[in-house]
């Protein structure tokens, strides 16, 4: 397959990571304080930036939102989600997803960091630990005020050993909404209804296809571009400079993925380290794509 995309990247960090006061004058980070795992969409004549607000698990229960019409002068929208929204929410709020379907807006996050027994900080005692999973907000705009669409997890069990964290919806062509997400280095697929109360099943009955390309960590997000499907995700460690982005192409959304390389990675003299979990963003007048 012809790798025809040349990326036109602008790298806008919106995580409080260490950059100098000369990179503070060019605009970058465009935002204050800790924030990750971010996406970038364009409705109608704006740009947003939804983050996950980056604190200790315990603290980090609500989003922020960032809008922009020229990508330069940025407006800070605070706590459009938070436990106010969403009632079963106890900690670890991360990874917003957000797409428009018949004027309602709908945003998908992960929720309570749910874990399995011999995992990580698993605790049958804490009730937390096993109840959570991929929720689903709507509203009437992109700032809200957000409802819980189902007042539980629309994924709170394990498929494919995949934790449910890091979801991100795409439309295709054929108005056909897609969810990838997925931690523990699993990957799965799976086809929203109408409503985005649930799944569609698959040809063999199941509601979940892995598709885990090689080396794949968490964080997956795709776009199309000339009937070529751009899947990528994360790789390493998110807690250190090995984090770091790689690509796949394809014919279908659905894939097979074979990787390809990495498209983004730190290097000595980044204004940050550890630059996983991005989004890419299509400018609203040209082809130019931009990395967040």
């Amino acid at each position: 397959m012809k790798q025809n995309l040349i990326f036109t990247m602008l790298c806008f960090l919106v995580y409080g990571l260490s950059f100098s006061q000369e990179t503070l004058k060019l605009n970058n980070p465009i935002a204050d304080g800790w924030y990750a795992d971010l996406e970038g969409v364009v409705f109608n004549d704006t740009y947003w930036v939804y983050p996950t607000f980056s604190d200790d698990y315990d603290k980090q229960l609500h989003f922020d939102a960032f809008s922009s019409k020229n990508q330069v002068d940025w407006k800070k929208h605070e706590r459009i989600l938070d436990t106010t929204n969403i009632k079963w929410l106890r900690q670890a709020l991360w990874a917003p997803s957000i797409i428009e379907k018949n004027q309602k807006y709908f945003l998908f996050f992960g929720a309570n960091d749910i874990q399995r027994p011999g995992r990580n900080s698993y605790d049958p005692t804490n009730d937390i630990n096993h109840y959570g999973g991929i929720g689903v907000a709507v509203a009437d705009t992109p700032v809200g005020p957000f409802s819980d669409h189902l007042r539980e997890p629309l994924i709170s069990d394990f498929y494919n050993d995949d934790q449910p964290i890091d979801q991100f919806v795409f439309k295709d062509v054929a108005d056909t909404f897609y969810l990838f997400y997925g931690g523990w280095s699993h990957c799965n697929l799976g086809i929203l209804n109408d409503d985005f109360t649930g799944f569609m099943p698959w040809e063999d009955g199941t509601n979940f296809k892995e598709i885990t390309p090689e080396g794949y960590v968490e964080g997956p997000f795709m776009f199309l571009r000339n009937e070529i499907y751009y899947f990528m995700w994360s790789e390493g460690g998110w807690t250190n400079g090995t984090y770091k982005v790689a690509y796949a192409m394809a014919e279908k959304a659905t894939g097979p993925y074979k990787r390809i390389g990495t498209i983004l990675e730190s290097r000595e003299g980044d204004i940050a380290t550890g630059a996983g979990h991005h989004s890419v963003i299509k400018r609203r007048d040209n082809d130019e794509y931009i990395m967040v």
